[in-house]
């Protein structure tokens, strides 16, 4: 008991300040995409747009587009551009209420903004999450569940997954949404009592990610619920999930 003890004090404190503190990324992390206008792009040239294996990159009267909820965050497009006209900033802070949110072609940032009044009063203080992999990979939904270990303690801030729908406020889902895991998604829904909501967490749950348009899914959750938030990455990292959620719930500034 005593070495259990020592251990623990040697250990110290592991969970992450934030948001009351900055958070720390590893180097290689890629976050919100930042470009430079100073120049338009040549016409001829079309390089990134070609690379993106989701089609997130658009080019329209000389000014560049990311569609955050296609991209995959592989970097293709900033290793490949000559004239560096796009490169990936450190910035966690992805999610958005809109599905248009997702779609930057300036600097500017805009943060996911909160739930009504109401909502925020009854779910500010204790919220209840079914997550539901519909089709994913597994990568979304091991940096969903490693918010619940001591790192990041979601608890903390009162939010919780539960195992039945029907104890539920909302559901987090990853995943394109297969068509053997429709009816799946739909029934899920229906089990959560009102008021509810939705959260679609990575590339998939949002757009269908590396298999948009594949016959066997539905590109994302919102073609078959109304979605709240979106959380866009592949995965996202857990404290750009963490952010959206206390974003949504009213429970951070700045």
């Amino acid at each position: 008991m005593l070495k259990v003890i020592k251990t623990r004090f040697q250990q110290g404190h592991r969970t992450v300040k934030y948001p009351k503190g900055e958070p720390v990324l590893p180097e290689r992390y890629r976050g919100q995409p930042v470009f430079r206008h100073d120049q338009p792009c040549p016409e001829s040239c079309g390089l990134c747009e070609g690379l993106c294996p989701t089609g997130a990159i658009s080019y329209r009267e000389g000014c560049l587009s990311i569609d955050t909820g296609k991209c995959l965050f592989c970097g293709a497009c900033s290793e490949t551009c000559t004239q560096g006209r796009i490169a990936f900033s450190p910035e966690h802070r992805l999610a958005a209420r809109t599905r248009q949110d997702l779609v930057r072609f300036t600097n500017e940032l805009k943060l996911a903004e909160a739930l009504d009044a109401k909502s925020c009063k009854i779910f500010g203080r204790s919220l209840a999450l079914r997550q539901v992999s519909a089709g994913g990979c597994n990568a979304c939904e091991a940096d969903t569940n490693v918010l619940t270990t001591v790192v990041f303690d979601l608890s903390r801030f009162g939010i919780h997954f539960t195992a039945s729908p029907r104890h539920a406020d909302g559901l987090l889902v990853t995943g394109p949404v297969t068509r053997n895991m429709h009816l799946a998604l739909i029934k899920t829904w229906e089990a959560v009592p009102a008021p509810k909501f939705v959260i679609a967490v990575g590339a998939c749950a949002i757009s269908g990610g590396p298999y948009i348009g594949h016959s066997e899914t539905y590109n994302g959750v919102d073609s078959i619920l109304p979605v709240d938030l979106y959380v866009p990455g592949c995965p996202p990292h857990p404290l750009s999930i963490l952010d959206g959620l206390l974003r949504l719930l009213d429970r951070i500034d700045g």
